[in-house]
């Protein structure tokens, strides 16, 4: 494993990170999520991404990760991983449990800390800009997190540039930099092309991208028909199966005909493809296996593309 510096700060992260986003929930089978988390870090995954409503039921990826890390990262082990979490979306009714206030962000942290049994989290997110709250208020929440000891590093998510560039300089004065932005970027989504990718290393703070692979259409799951044991199928997925176009597969059927000739899988192609932007710290993968987790990290074999095929990859996009 490679890692890579975050910004301009001291802290490495690794070129793969994993995201308990999907599969580590009360609905998941708990040995399976436990194998995974095991399996990452003996492959030299030390950071594992988090949120307070992951599931389903929000809030039991949390309780289930605290449990694997009782089970088996006692004493020095929590000191050689990185663990984050967010805040942000819904996760209770009521007006104290979705957003952007300090109200809603530091209850949650708090929350969060218990259903994992831990003095504090390594770097704690604003989960998505809140129009309806002051940004200074926000961050200051954020502030708040690092100074009281609950968080080592904040970090903003889905926030666009213009949105970026404002929430850095607010925590850049009150004394607690920006360490991480975290936001969706792949083959298939490229808005942080649009001056989000120039607004971070402006700013010298690191970024880390979620859904590389689309959740699961970046793959060779979906060139021929929709399996029925697939994320598509699943209810409490986000990719739903009118996404899967004959226009969609069709670009994924010729990005799988590119990954082979450069001996990989397209999932393997398409993490390589965001690494290869040097803005970007951390890709997020997601795992419901340990097989499918050690396809990802073989990515990482192969992370070189020759001006050709990136030509070539433009073209299929186009």
């Amino acid at each position: 494993m490679k890692y890579n510096r975050s910004g301009k700060s001291g802290l490495l992260l690794p070129q793969i990170s994993l995201g308990l986003w999907h599969n580590f929930g009360s609905v998941d089978d708990f040995k399976n999520a436990e194998s995974i988390v095991k399996t990452a870090f003996d492959n030299g995954i030390t950071h594992f991404d988090l949120a307070n409503n992951y599931g389903p039921i929000p809030g039991s990826a949390e309780e289930n990760f605290g449990k694997i890390l009782q089970h088996n990262f006692k004493g020095n082990l929590r000191d050689e991983i990185v663990i984050a979490t967010k805040a942000g979306y819904k996760m209770w009714d009521g007006p104290y449990g979705d957003w952007g206030s300090r109200k809603y962000l530091l209850s949650s942290l708090d929350q969060s800390l218990k259903r994992m049994n831990l003095d504090y989290v390594d770097v704690f997110y604003s989960h998505r800009f809140d129009p309806e709250t002051p940004l200074e208020e926000t961050m200051m929440a954020l502030d708040f997190a690092v100074k009281s000891g609950k968080a080592l590093y904040a970090g903003i998510s889905n926030y666009n540039p213009e949105q970026t560039q404002k929430a850095t300089e607010i925590l850049k004065q009150l004394g607690t930099p920006c360490l991480i932005h975290q936001t969706k970027y792949s083959m298939l989504h490229r808005e942080p092309e649009n001056g989000l990718l120039d607004v971070v290393e402006e700013k010298s703070i690191g970024c880390i991208a979620f859904s590389p692979l689309e959740q699961g259409l970046l793959t060779d799951k979906y060139i021929k028909e929709i399996p029925q044991n697939s994320r598509a199928f699943n209810p409490n997925g986000h990719l739903q199966v009118n996404a899967i176009t004959d226009s969609v597969r069709n670009t994924i059927h010729q990005l799988n005909e590119l990954a082979k000739d450069r001996n990989q899988t397209l999932a393997q192609m398409a993490l390589a493809w965001v690494l290869k932007d040097k803005r970007i710290t951390s890709v997020i993968v997601g795992a419901s296996s340990v097989e499918q987790l050690k396809n990802s990290l073989a990515s990482l074999n192969n992370l070189e593309f020759s001006t050709h095929e990136l030509l070539e990859i433009e073209k299929i996009l186009d």
